[in-house]
């Protein structure tokens, strides 16, 4: 039989860094991302009937839970969240008779489809109730720059340097114009 004194023994071995406050090695970083975990679930309505099926709504501890998780509705948290819905239903949870409801099969595909005619249609309301923006102005154009002053001609003896137009021929030249299309005779059909 073990007396107290051998408990007291025990107190004392254990090294002094037990008895300090707990120090997460990470700094919170794998709470952080756990609790971001759990709260993306919450956007599945089958994973929240799952929740009332088990009866996790029940228990004071989980409530208390959900109400702690409501600090991810805060701007510095909200750009962690991938889907948005979670923190709609994170609401909703907060409500007994939602939890309730959510037990029930019936109520589970509601939310469900309800999620899915959101998802369908987002874009479409969203669009409605964006105001029109205006059309830009026109933008006018840019103002004719002056010609430069002709350079004064000089009599020289030097023959003056051909324009590159010059070498161009015109359209009434007899030079033979090269047809690169079906060169090789080869008239199939296309289809």
């Amino acid at each position: 039989m073990a007396t107290g004194r051998d408990g007291d023994d025990v107190a004392e071995s254990l090294p002094s860094t037990s008895r300090e406050l707990y120090k997460d090695p990470d700094d919170g970083r794998q709470r952080f991302l756990l609790e971001l975990e759990f709260i993306q679930c919450l956007a599945n309505p089958t994973y929240i009937h799952y929740l009332a099926q088990n009866r996790y709504f029940e228990d004071e501890a989980f409530i208390g839970y959900l109400k702690y998780l409501q600090y991810w509705q805060k701007p510095e948290y909200l750009k962690f969240i991938m889907y948005p819905h979670c923190l709609f239903f994170l609401e909703l949870l907060q409500n007994a008779n939602f939890r309730n409801a959510m037990a029930h099969p019936g109520s589970k595909e509601l939310a469900h489809r309800q999620q899915f005619y959101f998802w369908k249609n987002y874009r479409n309301n969203r669009l409605k109730h964006l105001s029109p923006r205006p059309l830009p102005e026109p933008i006018a154009p840019p103002a004719p720059v002056p010609s430069p002053a002709p350079l004064p001609v000089t009599s020289s003896a030097a023959t003056p340097a051909l324009s590159p137009m010059q070498f161009v021929s015109t359209s009434g030249s007899n030079a033979p114009k090269i047809e690169m299309r079906n060169t090789g005779g080869d008239r199939r059909k296309r289809k």
